[in-house]
C-alpha cells in the first residue's frame, strides 16, 4: 500500500512541477492542424473507396 501512495504522490508531483503544458495558442494550433489531417486522411480514404467499389461493380456486372 505504501507504494502506491508513493507512486500516486509521486505523479502528482511531476504532473505540478516537471511537465510542461502547452500555451492556449499552440494548443489551438495543434488541434486545428488534427482537424485538417483527419478531414484529408477521410477524403483520400473516401475517395479510394469510391474508386474501388466503383471497380468492382464494373468487374461483376462485366461477368
Amino acid at each position: 500500500m505504501l507504494k502506491l501512495k508513493t507512486f500516486v504522490l509521486e505523479s502528482v508531483d511531476e504532473l505540478k512541477n516537471k511537465v510542461s503544458w502547452p500555451k492556449y495558442e499552440e494548443l489551438q494550433n495543434s488541434s486545428i492542424l488534427v482537424l485538417v489531417a483527419s478531414l484529408i486522411f477521410a477524403l483520400v480514404i473516401g475517395l479510394i473507396d469510391l474508386g474501388f467499389d466503383n471497380a468492382m461493380s464494373w468487374f461483376y456486372n462485366a461477368f
